[in-house]
């Protein structure tokens, strides 16, 4: 069934519970690279029991099912890319927790023959007693769904600052680390089946584009050993191109008293990987 519109804007995801434990934020951590140093403080702290925090971003995963689905939407998601997502932490994640998830649709627009553009935002509460804990915002690029008659033009983001960065990291990625990362809840075949990714008009199976925002977190928290977990209330970007397994991310920093700006290239093909990434502080 094609986009309808307005309906779309109508459509609601009705409560559900979701739960998760040490073991899948851990397997989190280690599917966007933490423990690659095995000495470092910075990358164990998200991998070791003992003294076990939560990466932000494991909240665009935690409960990965959740929110108005794309059989739903209309869109055919063999086509479909992840285009953007901003996790707002309303407190930090704990190592293990059961939500209540409530989600709906926020907006669409119709870029004709490039396809159509769907926001969806996903609310989790604590379910033992409602607390707000997680608000996600997820945009993705419908490109068989365009012409539906909605409004063309999409908001726009905000571009890192015009400046030299503060800090350049350079994490490589590893040549089977989709195959990994698609076990924290992305099972979509792109990423893994050759076949699907040549349907999809790539090459060959891609990273998941929430991988590279996980990557980038982590590297923020390697680039500034200060930076606290529980501080942090936002990180977001936007995908503009995908990382093939085994390609080096090259990361740059713009930081603030209140804000970390970043964004994402693959230099060894001139790609732009992550536009507009910014990380906030309470």
């Amino acid at each position: 069934m094609p986009i309808r519109y307005p309906e779309i804007l109508e459509l609601v995801d009705e409560p559900r519970t979701f739960s998760w434990t040490e073991h899948d934020a851990m397997l989190y951590a280690l599917a966007v690279g933490c423990g690659t140093e095995p000495t470092s403080a910075a990358g164990l702290r998200f991998v070791l029991e003992d003294r076990l925090e939560v990466l932000p971003t494991f909240a665009s995963v935690a409960c990965w099912s959740a929110g108005v689905s794309p059989q739903r939407m209309g869109i055919d998601r063999r086509l479909a890319l992840h285009a953007s997502e901003t996790v707002i932490l309303h407190e930090a994640l704990p190592p293990h927790g059961s939500v209540l998830s409530s989600g709906r649709v926020l907006g669409a627009w119709d870029k004709g023959a490039k396809g159509a553009i769907i926001e969806r935002e996903i609310n989790l509460v604590a379910a033992s007693n409602g607390r707000p804990l997680v608000s996600l915002r997820r945009t993705a690029v419908a490109r068989g769904d365009g012409g539906f008659g909605g409004p063309a033009d999409a908001p726009q983001s905000t571009a890192v600052p015009d400046r030299e960065p503060d800090m350049t990291l350079s994490l490589p990625t590893r040549p089977e680390q989709a195959l990994l990362y698609r076990l924290c809840g992305d099972r979509n075949p792109l990423h893994a089946d050759p076949d699907a990714a040549l349907a999809a008009g790539f090459k060959r199976p891609i990273l998941h584009g929430l991988c590279t925002l996980g990557i980038c977190c982590r590297a923020a928290f390697i680039a500034f050993p200060d930076l606290a977990v529980a501080a942090v209330s936002l990180v977001g970007a936007r995908f503009s191109a995908p990382v093939v397994p085994g390609e080096t991310i090259d990361i740059r920093f713009w930081r603030s008293s209140r804000a970390l700006d970043f964004e994402a290239r693959v230099q060894a093909r001139n790609a732009e990987v992550i536009r507009c990434g910014r990380m906030e502080f309470r």
